[in-house]
């Protein structure tokens, strides 16, 4: 049997094709050039649009946007910042980037914030706080926000996974001060690179227009308030994270496929998670309540297997043809605290490492037919099946 190819992207709808060549010809990639209706903007107009948010900004990553959110934020030096343990390396990087300490609080095993944990850590050293939606998986925005509003916390949101994620029916990224967006390929939205910001406050956004590259008076081709800028004009240094035109171009015919990926995204999940839920050996944590998720990729924890057995499921898979990728089982996963070398002071944190020692992670991207889910399903039961023959170390003991 031959796995599905998982990790193609679907095509750039042929609508982008008039605008890159038009680009190509004139050679008009500096989202600057055009007096107005730059590729850029446009993208930045309707995307703010489609999330019901007042002002876009897009940069060059998520990772970019999330710096700049701190930024604009103007937190002092050596600020704390509380992130969840599971989140990907760039998110504390982004920390670190901004002259600020990430503080790691616990994630349980369905993959979400561990509350009792965030509420001990939210104490008066914190400046600022970054929800990382990590593969999807929204945490409890309505604990959340309550106990960061009584503090008077600034809330950021590393929506990265979580394009068409709604929390009550209200898109996740606009929940806190600013929300932040990857188009990196292997999110719902691909434009090779590129990220976008989001936000309601006009004084955010233009703090972080002006550190994006918005030098002289390029800000006055924002479609945005022109009156914050002239407070922060020349006041503010330029990290130069501006999007070309080349990848808006790209990117702005997806966004009318948004919907279609998401339905299509969901279905594929709770397929899968049905079938392998059917297994003792697996288990796909439930989503909460408020949550209606618009996941590309399905997580699961491995149940009650050894050491040895959870290396032979994965051997069994691999040899099949579906990789799966055990969070905490390699030397440099990014998405393994541990592994975050960069940071001094590195907690250890029981609860997050137990969850990745054993979580999985396989990509089921959208366009996947019902034939080729059965195909990923067959291989993972199948995969479990043959690791459950291995004789567990204990016993072996």
């Amino acid at each position: 049997m031959t796995a599905p190819n998982v990790y193609d992207a679907e095509p750039i709808p042929d609508a982008a094709r008039a605008e890159i060549e038009r680009l190509l010809k004139t050679g008009d990639l500096f989202r600057y050039t055009a007096a107005q209706d730059a590729p850029v903007t446009l993208l930045e107009t309707e995307f703010a649009e489609f999330l019901g948010s007042t002002y876009a900004l897009a940069v060059s990553s998520c990772s970019a946007a999330l710096f700049l959110s701190l930024k604009a934020l103007d937190l002092p030096r050596d600020a704390k910042v509380l992130i969840p343990a599971f989140t990907f390396a760039a998110v504390p990087s982004s920390v670190v980037h901004a002259d600020c300490v990430p503080v790691l609080c616990e994630v349980g095993e369905n993959y979400r914030i561990d509350l009792s944990d965030f509420e001990r850590k939210l104490d008066a050293s914190i400046s600022a706080v970054i929800i990382s939606h990590m593969r999807g998986h929204t945490s409890d925005m309505d604990a959340i926000l309550e106990l960061c509003d009584t503090k008077k916390i600034p809330v950021i949101e590393d929506a990265a996974h979580s394009l068409g994620t709604t929390w009550h029916g209200k898109n996740i990224g606009t929940f806190g001060k600013i929300g932040c967006f990857s188009f990196q390929s292997y999110k719902l939205l691909n434009g090779g690179e590129g990220g976008i910001l989001v936000t309601d406050d006009p004084d955010l956004v233009a703090r972080a227009v002006i550190m994006s590259g918005a030098y002289e008076h390029n800000w006055n081709k924002h479609a945005i308030l022109k009156e914050p800028f002239a407070k922060w004009q020349n006041k503010l240094p330029l990290y130069n994270l501006r999007m070309s035109n080349l990848a808006a171009a790209v990117v702005r015919p997806q966004l009318a496929e948004i919907e279609r990926r998401v339905v299509d995204g969901r279905r594929n999940h709770d397929y899968v998670a049905g079938r392998l839920n059917t297994h003792f050996a697996f288990d796909v944590p439930e989503k909460l309540g408020p949550e209606k998720r618009a996941p590309d990729s399905l997580q699961f924890n491995l149940v009650d297997l050894s050491d040895q057995q959870i290396v032979a499921f994965s051997e069994a898979s691999a040899r099949d043809g579906v990789k799966v990728q055990i969070f905490g089982r390699s030397s440099d996963n990014a998405r393994a605290f541990w592994n975050w070398q960069f940071l001094d002071d590195t907690p250890e944190l029981p609860k997050t490492r137990a969850m990745l020692m054993k979580a999985c992670d396989v990509r089921l991207p959208a366009r996947l037919s019902m034939s080729e889910l059965d195909q990923i399903s067959d291989i993972l039961l199948a995969a479990a099946d043959s690791a459950l023959v291995e004789e567990p170390i204990a016993a072996q003991a």
